[in-house]
């Protein structure tokens, strides 16, 4: 477990998108950390 700083817009921005993703807050940052490690060959995909 981590505590994670956010700006107000950063966190308004996720938590509008997690509502449309119908995530919790948690869920799509860790969707997002994912995505961002995937992409850069960081994390291997489970596919």
């Amino acid at each position: 477990m981590i505590c994670l700083r956010l700006d107000s817009d950063t966190l308004e921005a996720i938590e509008k998108w997690a509502a449309d993703e119908f995530r919790s807050v948690n869920g799509q940052i860790q969707w997002i950390l994912d995505q961002a490690l995937k992409k850069n060959g960081r994390l291997k995909s489970k596919e």
